[in-house]
């Protein structure tokens, strides 16, 4: 059997906190309580507009987190707090103003130099870089060659399909890109739109490393508390990889 690991993004914690302008609910609590309920890592994207997460907020988990993913976009501003803040992984993100989450992969292959740039220096640092992409090969490739050794799998057609012959395609999609990624030496994380409800699809994927998941747990927590709504995912993810 193997381990599955759990990183929660707490963003929307700090969506809540924003919406009033105080300083309740804390995501830095929110992170101590994840922690301590099994989860290996907590997720913020730090982003251009600091719609949610603050800087702040970066610097005070750093502190104490096991594990800081850091999601940010290819900006000079943000890459400079990354160097500066040290998390343990960055995952580059594509980002756009108007948009309500992150819509779609990152556009690696399109990007090879600039990003291939950060990836450098990010590395340089000691900082683990992934690239959030879509489950295709030409972005899988891109991703080895600038030096990105993981990848986190976009999954949000996936979560987002209605009909089920298309939730069968876009899930074999992802499975196919997960064979290839393993296969090129690459560590293979997933995310976006899971939740308990299409949770169970994505552990028949192989080679999984991490799922990182947010806004479905946070959005549980807010009805049930945040150690249950952990336990909902948890608990299925402990059986990935167990033979039949």
């Amino acid at each position: 059997m193997s381990t599955l690991l759990l990183g929660l993004n707490i963003d929307h914690v700090a969506t809540l906190r924003q919406a009033r302008g105080g300083s309740q609910p804390d995501p830095l609590e929110a992170a101590r309580i994840a922690e301590a309920n099994g989860v290996s890592g907590i997720t913020v994207h730090l982003r251009k507009d600091r719609r949610h997460i603050q800087d702040r907020d970066v610097y005070g988990l750093r502190k104490f987190v096991r594990c800081l993913n850091l999601e940010m976009a290819n900006h000079p501003e943000i890459v400079e707090i990354a160097l500066d803040v040290r998390p343990d992984e960055v995952c580059m993100v594509p980002e756009n103003r108007q948009e309500l989450t992150t819509e779609g992969g990152l556009d690696v292959a399109g990007h090879r130099s600039e990003l291939a740039r950060t990836v450098e220096r990010l590395t340089a640092a000691g900082i683990r870089v992934s690239m959030f992409i879509e489950p295709d090969p030409r972005q899988l490739d891109a991703s080895r060659e600038i030096g990105a050794p993981v990848v986190e799998l976009h999954t949000g057609a996936y979560a987002n399909a209605a009909a089920e012959g298309s939730v069968a395609q876009l899930l074999e999609r992802i499975r196919t890109a997960a064979e290839y990624g393993h296969s090129i030496g690459l560590q293979i994380n997933a995310g976006h739109g899971l939740d308990r409800w299409n949770l169970a699809g994505i552990l028949t994927v192989p080679w999984l490393h991490t799922l990182n998941i947010g806004h479905s747990i946070i959005g549980r927590a807010v009805m049930i508390g945040l150690g249950p709504a952990l336990e909902e995912i948890l608990a299925p993810m402990g059986t990935y990889g167990a033979k039949a």
